[in-house]
């Protein structure tokens, strides 16, 4: 089996927002920002992060995987700030039984949902009102167990598809099975558990389709060279705004 053409080719363009942000009922954005800044941006950052974060941040052992989480929950809250009209330092997060960061209950009257994801140094922050809304990233990567992988969590369809593929081509097409599940499970709340009871269509050549639950828009973002990412979205009739941080 061979393909001419591989989807997604190549990376969106991502808008510089106005300073006149709004927000509206039937619009998504998704917020594109890089984790690795200067020690003054970081120290920037950390001053708006909540002591619970900042403990979070210090059991990190490597210097750059620290720096990566205060930036991206830096960053996080200076979006959800920007919606929310108020200062980072004082959005509030809860969190779900597996983690999820939520808005805290004083904040949840604003009728505001978010969901993050990174990969490397880049990261994505998905925005809406009202619909459950989840986004995953990866950066594509060698990874010398992919078939194997794929077989413990996929469907057998979908790891058939993987499997007939080029080696050029399984890693690509395996990050895009994963992103688009994983995308649906963080919207829903559901771990890692349920991967394999997601099903996906997808191909080289056609974008992905969520099959389990058709009520749910899924779709597949190129944020970067090297990098796929999925956006899963309960219901349709939305319009997507993308934009760089």
């Amino acid at each position: 089996m061979t393909f001419d053409l591989i989807y997604p080719q190549s990376p969106m363009t991502w808008l510089p927002a106005p300073k006149d942000l709004n927000l509206l009922p039937d619009e998504v954005h998704v917020w594109r920002f890089h984790l690795d800044g200067t020690e003054s941006e970081l120290e920037h950052l950390a001053l708006t992060l909540s002591s619970d974060e900042l403990t979070r941040a210090n059991r990190f052992y490597f210097p750059e995987h620290r720096q990566r989480f205060i930036a991206g929950r830096g960053m996080l809250r200076q979006i959800l700030g920007s919606y929310l009209g108020i200062d980072p330092e004082q959005v509030k997060f809860d969190y779900e039984a597996r983690g999820k960061p939520v808005l805290a209950e004083g904040l949840q009257h604003s009728g505001l949902l978010f969901n993050l994801s990174h990969s490397q140094n880049l990261a994505l922050c998905a925005v809406n009102y009202t619909r459950q809304i989840g986004v995953d990233l990866e950066c594509i990567r060698p990874m010398s167990d992919v078939e194997a992988l794929a077989q413990r969590f996929f469907l057998a369809k979908e790891y058939d598809l993987m499997r007939s593929l080029p080696d050029d081509q399984k890693q690509k097409v395996f990050f895009r099975y994963w992103t688009c599940k994983e995308a649906y499970l963080k919207a829903t709340g559901d771990g890692l558990a349920q991967l394999e009871q997601i099903e996906v269509a997808l191909t080289p050549t056609e974008p992905a389709r969520l099959q389990t639950s058709p009520a749910w828009s899924l779709l597949e973002l190129v944020p970067d060279y090297n990098y796929v990412a999925a956006l899963a979205v309960a219901g349709c009739g939305w319009e997507l705004k993308c934009w760089q941080y």
